[in-house]
């Protein structure tokens, strides 16, 4: 049976772009919808061009959030992820997803994780702390910041003239590498 994945984001929407990309010949995934708190994200015009669902987030309300849920449950989403979305998720979405809606997060968590650590904010950290290395963490929300259990880790070794514009740029590319594979792994072995 197919599972149906609802993406949610924030930003530029890369990596929902990247994971679209990866299951648009799937069998057993399909890319249902894909969510936007952005009103001038790119993602619409590529949920157009590429014929799948899409749905503005106009808040951060709990209405908003309950007219969410219920097109998650119209829809038949089976899976919720996480690229980039800012916003925090819900009690009442997380318990109806429970293990079931993953994100990414720039950094080795918990190093670097949290309310406000997110994107360039953590990369300016990391190298302002010296640090050696960093990486990606693949985990399951829960309804702290970046506290759900950790499904997937892949460490990169920082150069000596790193700077955060590089790091970001090393770190995408990671995300792009793992993202999806592990999404696809993970819904494997929960079914």
């Amino acid at each position: 049976m197919t599972k149906k994945i609802a993406l949610l984001a924030s930003g530029k929407g890369s990596n929902a772009k990247n994971i679209s990309a990866f299951f648009k010949d799937s069998e057993n995934i399909s890319i249902e919808l894909i969510c936007s708190n952005n009103s001038t994200s790119t993602l619409f015009d590529f949920c157009k061009k590429n014929n799948i669902s899409s749905h503005l987030i106009e808040g951060a309300t709990k209405d908003d959030f309950e007219k969410l849920l219920l097109l998650f449950q119209k829809s038949k989403i089976d899976y919720i992820i996480l690229c980039g979305f800012l916003l925090k998720i819900p009690y009442s979405i997380i318990s109806e997803y429970k293990n079931k809606i993953i994100n990414i997060h720039p950094s080795l968590l918990p190093k670097y994780g949290g309310k406000g650590m997110y994107g360039s904010r953590v990369h300016k950290a990391i190298i302002l702390n010296n640090e050696k290395i960093s990486g990606i963490t693949i985990h399951f929300v829960n309804e702290e910041y970046d506290k759900g259990a950790v499904i997937f880790q892949k460490e990169y070794v920082l150069s000596f003239s790193e700077t955060a514009e590089s790091l970001a740029k090393a770190i995408q590319k990671l995300e792009h590498k793992h993202f999806s594979p592990i999404i696809l792994q993970t819904i494997n072995k929960n079914n």
